[in-house]
């Protein structure tokens, strides 16, 4: 079974590599994931595979002693890896992002719509306030939870000097969340995030960058230079990257950003942009 197992795994990363070489197929590939994973299903070759293996390890649980009856299973297939597998956007974004509000020790940040752990953090060095169209409501010290849109923040000019929004501005406009339907729903949630940002005051965004394109209904992605266009009124004062294939890339030149989608398992890099708004505060 372990060596049916291993033909089984060699023969998908060769299929993997060459899928990642060569660009139309990778799209290809990735847009039959993208259908496939809407209807809540997705074919694994190695499925029956692990399931054997799944049942195995079952009866030699139950001949060791223990107890596990067929009705409770709870069978996790591909938990099995060889590393320990992340998200590489959302885990390095979240540290870039934690160590600049960190250091910059602000006695308020605003966050907009970011991955909910990283606002949970973010509380234990500072009062937080959670502006999302779909509210989270927690008790725990240090938190705000605020019912509003990118689009129309609920704060006046020039009154935010800390904030971060983090992989949302590509999803505004497109429906996926309960937003009304907007093509130009990133320039009007861009000019409000300028809007309210203080002079002197950091913004820390990240967004999809490569090839320029609307993946409806999921996401935007933008060209690199692009973005520094949505944000006019404010200065980028660095910019990083996580690379197609996760690397993170502490800083990098906007201007020369060129993306490769054919280097890893995305179609797009996400990058960091650390604005600030000229004045003092």
């Amino acid at each position: 079974m372990a060596s049916e197992q291993l033909i089984v795994e060699r023969i998908s990363q060769r299929l993997k590599a060459h899928v990642k070489r060569t660009p139309w197929l990778k799209r290809v590939v990735l847009l039959s994931m993208r259908m496939s994973d809407a209807m809540a299903w997705k074919l694994r070759l190695d499925a029956f595979v692990r399931y054997a293996q799944f049942f195995r390890d079952w009866r030699r649980f139950k001949e060791a002693g223990g107890k596990a009856a067929a009705m409770d299973f709870y069978p996790c297939l591909f938990d099995n890896t060889s590393s320990t597998r992340i998200d590489s956007q959302y885990f390095h974004q979240a540290l870039w992002a934690f160590g600049l509000i960190k250091d910059s020790k602000p006695a308020l940040h605003v966050d907009i719509a970011s991955e909910a752990s990283f606002v949970g953090m973010l509380t234990t060095i500072t009062s937080v306030v959670f502006v999302d169209i779909r509210p989270l409501f927690l008790r725990i010290p240090n938190y705000t939870g605020l019912a509003a849109s990118v689009t129309a923040l609920p704060f006046a000019d020039t009154s935010v000097s800390s904030l971060s929004c983090l992989h949302v501005i590509e999803h505004v406009g497109l429906g996926r969340y309960g937003d009304p339907i907007d093509p130009y729903g990133p320039e009007k949630a861009c000019r409000e995030i300028v809007r309210v940002l203080a002079a002197g005051g950091n913004a820390f965004i990240s967004v999809p960058v490569g090839r320029p394109r609307v993946s409806f209904n999921g996401l935007r992605v933008f060209a690199a230079t692009e973005v520094l266009a949505l944000f006019s009124g404010l200065g980028l004062r660095r910019m990083a990257l996580i690379d197609v294939p996760g690397d993170f890339i502490p800083e990098v030149n906007p201007d020369s950003v060129d993306i490769h989608d054919s280097a890893g398992a995305m179609d797009f890099a996400l990058g960091l942009y650390w604005f600030t708004k000229a004045g003092q505060q």
